[in-house]
């Protein structure tokens, strides 16, 4: 529902425009010079948006708010804009509007009763706190969505299957091999042998800082599976520590994967052959 003075608002704002914009600015004065930063960095014309938020909000168009604060969110998190530096903007155009609503009645000296100044506040405060929550949804939304896809680009990064021949390639582990980064590795290997028509996959564990008996047992079955794939796997670089371990839970590599010393003794071998 739209104000009770829908149309003289809009025509006072509108109008009024250029000096409800310079006194917007004197409320943010921490956004006045960044201005053309921001439309430079993000595309973002953020007096053109105030002016949209104001008349949005003015004539109830609750649809058309909730959409535009969603698209506002995303801009802002695509680019890495401060979401306290919005909510400051956004705060100071809520006191700026107030102030010409206010100019507007001394203007035309209504009498404002006490029943349409609270529906009045009601309806305008309503739908700029409604902004300001589907716009922080939003960012947040799609903040986590990039988080998680630069988490999982990173995380297939760091299990990386380098092709030595046509056949042959090498998968250098290095860090911490925990639970999750073990189903990773799973998942590549066995794509990357279909994809890339590997016959043999060395692994090498020389990187490895440490790996738990759980993550041993999913490595053996992720070999097992290379090998029913039609892959000889070699393992290269254990640890005596590692070795040690592997041995107390009462398993063995060697039974589905030739060892060697050090990942050099195995390209030297696999390479020639």
């Amino acid at each position: 529902m739209a104000l009770t003075l829908e149309k003289e608002y809009i025509d006072y704002f509108t109008n009024n425009r250029e000096e409800f914009q310079e006194s917007l600015l004197n409320e943010a004065r921490n956004v006045r010079g960044k201005i053309e930063e921001i439309l430079l960095i993000g595309n973002i014309d953020l007096l053109s948006n105030a002016h949209k938020l104001v008349m949005y909000t003015i004539q109830g168009k609750d649809e058309e708010l909730e959409k535009f604060a969603k698209i506002e969110g995303v801009s802002w998190a695509s680019y890495s804009l401060t979401i306290a530096f919005k909510l400051e903007w956004v705060q100071a155009i809520r006191r700026t509007i107030w102030k010409y609503l206010q100019e507007f009645d001394q203007t035309n000296e209504f009498d404002v009763d006490a029943e349409r100044f609270f529906n009045m506040e009601r309806q305008i405060n309503d739908r700029i706190d409604k902004f300001l929550n589907e716009l922080f949804l939003s960012y947040s939304e799609y903040k986590d969505k990039l988080i998680e896809s630069q988490k999982a680009l990173v995380e297939h990064l760091s299990v990386p299957i380098i092709p030595i021949t046509t056949s042959v390639c090498v998968l250098p582990l290095i860090g911490t091999v925990d639970s999750y980064r073990t189903d990773i590795i799973e998942e590549k290997v066995f794509t990357e042998i279909s994809r890339l028509r590997i016959d043999t996959l060395i692994i090498d564990f020389s990187g490895i800082a440490e790996m738990e008996s759980e993550v041993i047992e999913h490595m053996i079955k992720v070999i097992k599976g290379a090998d029913l794939m039609g892959c000889e796997c070699v393992i290269t670089g254990m640890r005596p520590d590692i070795v040690l371990k592997v041995a107390s839970i009462g398993l063995s590599f060697e039974s589905r994967a030739t060892t060697k010393a050090n990942l050099q003794q195995a390209l030297e071998d696999y390479i020639g052959k």
